[in-house]
């Protein structure tokens, strides 16, 4: 819950700071928009000094090493299918968020279309993230994860092959929107779930560098084939394809926690 709290209020950052960008390359142009951005980034850093983290010595009883906690991670058959599922989500969502701009343009779609989808996007991600959040504490988180992937295949299918509109713009924006970040409060749920909290942020920071990875190949391969092929086509069969994978994946992914044997007095 707490998690889906947290990542809603980044969604609705984008939601707000998008009108906002793109008001300022309108009027002073990218480099000072990208200045202005930098200064508000600039005033985030302050507001770390209230996290304030306070060791309780009765949390962490059982006695584990960085290393070793990677390695029990790695050797955890439900920890690498969601490693694997993040990849995915990874590929998507930045594949959509940098790429849809310049899909848009090219069907004759003018600037502000492109630039209200993705603010949608964030606007809508803040009730999906906090939805899933609030459904993680209640029912197996993946199945949640499973529906998120299906929904973003079937959502892409219907984006792509139906006829292009702004209407049908707005309304993939909004759905996508439900199922854009709302996978990270159930996938960094099942890691704690499943290893307690002490690493939670190393197993966590390692499933998301996989999910950097598809992020990375979202751009550049969206970019790459585009150039190859003329058009994003064959990237959106990509997406639907992945989706699909990851929906799966993540059905026999094991939630219990690990026990562990007591560490020695």
């Amino acid at each position: 819950m707490a998690l889906g709290i947290s990542a809603a209020a980044g969604s609705f950052g984008q939601f707000a700071v998008l009108p906002l960008t793109q008001w300022l390359l309108s009027n002073v142009g990218w480099v000072g928009a990208l200045l202005t951005l930098a200064c508000v980034g600039v005033l985030i850093a302050p507001l770390a000094a209230a996290l304030v983290e306070r060791r309780v010595s009765h949390t962490h009883a059982f006695k584990q090493s960085a290393g070793q906690a990677m390695s029990e991670a790695l050797g955890h058959r439900g920890y690498v299918l969601l490693t694997v599922g993040f990849f995915v989500c990874g590929f998507q969502v930045v594949f959509v968020g940098v790429h849809l701009p310049a899909y848009l343009t090219d069907h004759g779609m003018a600037a502000h279309v492109a630039v209200m989808s993705l603010a949608l996007i964030g606007l809508f991600n803040v009730i999906g993230t906090y939805i899933t959040g609030w459904l993680g504490a209640k029912m197996p988180k993946r199945y949640i994860l499973s529906f998120i992937y299906f929904g973003r295949s079937v959502v892409i299918a219907l984006f792509v092959f139906l006829p292009l509109s702004q209407a049908s713009v707005y309304a993939f924006a909004m759905v996508f929107g439900l199922l854009w970040l709302s996978t990270v409060p159930p996938t960094n749920g099942i890691v704690a779930q499943v290893f307690g909290v002490r690493y939670l942020a190393m197993l966590s920071g390692f499933t998301f560098f996989s999910h950097q990875i598809g992020s990375f190949l979202g751009a550049w391969l969206g970019g790459r084939l585009y150039d190859t092929t003329g058009s994003y086509d064959v990237v959106w069969y990509i997406s639907i394809a992945l989706g699909v994978i990851a929906g799966l994946i993540n059905l026999p992914i094991d939630e219990r926690e690990i026990r562990r044997a007591p560490a020695a007095a």
